[in-house]
């Protein structure tokens, strides 16, 4: 049925990013070990750096041992406390004030799980890796089911548009269900989450850190 075709062609986009499959064997970020970097370059213990984001020390060290995947949320507030772009967490090493992304360009993912690192909750990569203190990070996201509909909150605003599959999103108290060609704006310090409405669904998202 025409309806569960893609709103555009997104055999675009999976030519831009690749495919992002949790078989695929490219190569992914290590943040976890970028976050401990950053934390020790700047003097911060772990119990400093819980005090001064609200996240709890056992989680932040499981992070930066790679036992958690953190979630975009958590990278937005580790890069305020931090003093850091999101870039940064996600191996660019930005020294332009452009980014041209070609198709053929090889990027890195980067996977984001569950508080507990129990399951997978969404995969992506970046568009923009080279522009030097950008604000804005645009990126193509795969969803998958959140059962759970654990959210979020940060600083910063979001924007979404729908390119396959189906979402389900929470903002606040309210919920929508999104289908390609579908978009939304808001601001990210409302508790809020996204998932696939079934298995999964593919994303652009541009977030801004504020």
């Amino acid at each position: 049925m025409a309806q569960d075709k893609p709103y555009i062609n997104v055999d675009y986009f999976e030519s831009l990013t690749g495919e992002i499959k949790e078989q695929e064997q490219r190569e992914t970020v290590d943040i976890g070990k970028t976050i401990k970097k950053i934390r020790e370059e700047k003097g911060l213990s772990l119990d400093e750096l819980s005090k001064q984001t609200g996240f709890d020390k056992e989680l932040l060290e499981n992070v930066e041992q790679g036992k958690i995947q953190p979630q975009l949320g958590m990278i937005m507030k580790l890069s305020k406390v931090l003093e850091r772009g999101i870039g940064e967490f996600l191996g660019e090493g930005g020294d332009k004030p452009y980014c041209l992304t070609s198709a053929k360009q090889r990027k890195k993912i980067v996977r984001s799980t569950t508080p507990k690192g129990q399951r997978e909750l969404y995969s992506y990569v970046s568009l923009a890796p080279d522009v030097k203190g950008k604000h804005m990070e645009p990126l193509i996201v795969k969803l998958k089911e959140n059962p759970d509909e654990e959210t979020s909150i940060h600083d910063g605003e979001e924007f979404i548009f729908v390119l396959e599959g189906e979402v389900i999103a929470k903002i606040g108290d309210d919920r929508f269900e999104l289908k390609p060609g579908d978009s939304l704006y808001y601001l990210s310090n409302y508790p809020h989450m996204l998932a696939a409405k079934k298995e999964s669904a593919t994303i652009l998202a541009v977030l801004y850190e504020g």
